[in-house]
C-alpha cells in the first residue's frame, strides 16, 4: 500500500488557493465528476479522493493518479458545487513539481518539459527550424501592419505528421489574398501543457517572451491552429495584462465562407463525422462553426458520434498527457475510432493536433487506415 506523504498542510492549501480558489472545500463527495470522467470507461479513477486529499492538506506523492486527469472539463462542467477540479489537479502538481523538475517516474513528460525550458518546443528542435514547415509556400515573416499572425502551435511547425495542418491553412490564406504573416523562430511554445503538468515558473517565462515578442512584433490579431494555443491565448495570457484578438482557425473559415471570400466547389462523396475537442468546445464552447464549414462541402454527409459536443469524449492528449504514455487499453482515442467506425464514417474531421495526433495512432494500432481516415478541417 502506498504511503499518504504529508506535505505542508499550509502549502497544499495555500496553492490550490492561488490556483482555484476556495471553491475545493464545496465538494460533498457526490461522484458525478467520476461518472463523467472518461477514465473510468477504461479504469478506475477516484477524482474524489483526490478533492478529498486537497481538502485535507495531504498529497499522495507516489500516486500516479495526479498524472491522469487529462483536463477535459467534463467533470468540472457537470459538478453541482462548481468545484474548479482541473484547478485542483494543476496545483496538486504544482506541488509535485519543485522548481520545474518533473519525477523522474514520468520521464516523457520531463524530457519534454526540459526541451521546450532550453529550445522553446516540446520536439527537441532549433528554434531557427520552426518556420520549415513554410518552405516554398511563400509565407512572408510577420512585419508590423500585418492584418494576421498565423501561430501554428509547435505541433503542427515541426511533427511532419502534422506540418500538412499549417500548410493547408497557409494555403487557404494565400490563395484568399488574406494580409498573414508568421514569426517563426522569434516564437515560443505557448505554455499550455507546461502550465497542467505543474511547472508555473516555466509557462510565466514564456507567456511573458511571447507577449513581449507579439508587442513588439506589433500583432493585434492571432489565429491559431490548436485549441490549447486558443485557450492560452485568450483566457490565460489576459493575467499579464496582454489582450489579442484570437480566432481558431474553424472560426475563421467559417467567417471567410459567410463572408463569401471562401467559396467551396469540389464534391466530396464522404460520410463524415466531427470530433469536438475538449479545448475549442467544453473549455470554450465553439461547436458550430466547425461543423458549418463541413456543411459547405459539396456532396459532404456529416453525421454525429455519441458523446459529442458539450458530452464529447475527450482524445486524451489534454493536461499534458499527450507528451506521456498510455497503457494499452487505457487510450481514450481508440474508443472514439470505435465509435466513429460505428456510426459508419469514413472520415474523422478534427480541429486539433493533438487529437490529430491521438486518432491517427489509433487508427494505425486498430489497422483500420483502409476504413476511415483522420482528417484536419483544413
Amino acid at each position: 500500500m502506498e504511503t499518504l506523504a504529508l506535505a505542508p498542510f499550509k502549502d497544499v492549501i495555500d496553492g490550490i488557493k492561488e490556483t482555484g480558489g476556495e471553491a475545493f472545500k464545496l465538494c460533498y463527495q457526490c461522484g458525478l465528476c467520476e461518472t463523467v470522467c472518461p477514465w473510468n470507461r477504461v479504469r478506475s479513477f477516484l477524482v474524489r479522493s483526490i478533492i478529498h486529499q486537497a481538502q485535507l492538506g495531504v498529497t499522495d506523492f507516489g500516486s500516479e493518479d495526479l498524472w491522469l486527469c487529462a483536463t477535459c472539463g467534463a467533470c468540472v462542467e457537470r459538478c453541482p458545487r462548481g468545484v474548479g477540479i482541473i484547478d485542483i489537479m494543476r496545483a496538486m502538481r504544482r506541488l509535485l513539481v519543485p522548481d520545474g523538475v518533473v519525477p523522474a517516474s514520468i520521464p516523457n513528460l520531463r524530457g519534454v518539459m526540459t526541451s521546450i525550458a532550453s529550445v522553446g518546443n516540446p520536439w527537441q528542435q532549433e528554434p531557427e527550424n520552426r518556420a520549415n514547415w513554410a518552405k516554398g509556400l511563400g509565407v512572408k515573416e510577420f512585419s508590423e501592419g500585418t492584418e494576421l499572425l498565423y501561430f501554428p502551435c509547435c505541433t503542427p511547425a515541426y511533427d511532419p505528421r502534422v506540418q500538412k495542418v499549417a500548410q493547408a491553412t497557409s494555403e487557404i490564406l494565400t490563395k484568399l489574398g488574406v494580409d498573414f504573416g508568421i514569426l517563426g523562430p522569434k516564437e515560443n511554445c505557448c505554455g499550455e501543457s507546461v502550465r497542467r503538468a505543474g511547472n508555473e515558473q516555466l509557462f510565466k517565462r514564456l507567456a511573458k517572451e511571447n507577449i513581449k515578442t507579439f508587442i513588439e512584433n506589433g500583432v493585434k490579431k492571432i489565429l491559431v491552429s490548436s485549441p490549447h494555443c486558443y485557450h492560452t491565448f485568450k483566457n490565460e495570457y489576459t493575467e499579464f495584462k496582454a489582450n489579442f484578438e484570437v480566432v481558431h482557425v474553424s472560426q475563421y473559415l467559417f467567417e471567410l465562407i459567410n463572408e463569401g471570400k471562401l467559396k467551396l466547389t469540389k464534391e466530396y462523396g464522404k460520410k463524415v463525422t466531427y470530433h469536438d475537442p475538449c479545448y475549442l468546445g467544453r473549455h470554450n464552447g465553439i461547436y458550430d462553426e466547425p461543423r458549418e464549414v463541413l456543411k459547405k462541402v459539396p456532396g459532404l454527409e456529416l453525421i454525429e458520434m455519441p458523446d459529442s459536443r458539450e458530452n464529447a469524449l475527450c482524445c486524451g492528449g489534454g493536461g499534458g498527457r499527450i507528451w506521456m504514455e498510455t497503457k494499452k487499453g487505457e487510450r481514450f482515442a481508440d474508443l472514439r475510432i470505435q465509435q466513429a467506425l460505428e456510426v459508419g464514417a469514413e472520415v474523422l474531421a478534427v480541429s486539433c493536433p493533438y487529437c490529430l495526433l491521438t486518432f491517427e495512432d489509433s487508427v494505425a494500432i486498430a489497422h483500420k487506415a483502409d476504413v476511415i481516415q483522420v482528417k484536419d478541417i483544413t
